[in-house]
C-alpha cells in the first residue's frame, strides 16, 4: 500500500443517524481523491472519488436539491 496523505474536510449527520466524513486524500504519486466514509451503526461505506467523478456527482446532487427544496 502507498503513502498518502489524508486531510479532514468535513463530517456531518445525514437522515436516519448516518455518519458522513469528507477526507482529501493526497497520494505519494500526486494523485488527488474526495473520499467518502458513511457509517450507518457498524456498518461502513467507503468510496474514493477522482476529481471527474466528484464534479459529475456533485451536479447531478445540486441539481435534485434544486428541484426538491
Amino acid at each position: 500500500m502507498s503513502n498518502q496523505e489524508q486531510m479532514l474536510i468535513d463530517e456531518f449527520i445525514i437522515p436516519y443517524n448516518k455518519k458522513v466524513r469528507l477526507e482529501n486524500v493526497d497520494h505519494e504519486s500526486g494523485m488527488q481523491m474526495l473520499r467518502i466514509h458513511i457509517r450507518e451503526g457498524r456498518r461502513f461505506t467507503m468510496m474514493d472519488l477522482d476529481a471527474e467523478a466528484a464534479e459529475k456527482m456533485g451536479q447531478h446532487f445540486l441539481a435534485w436539491a434544486e428541484k426538491n427544496k
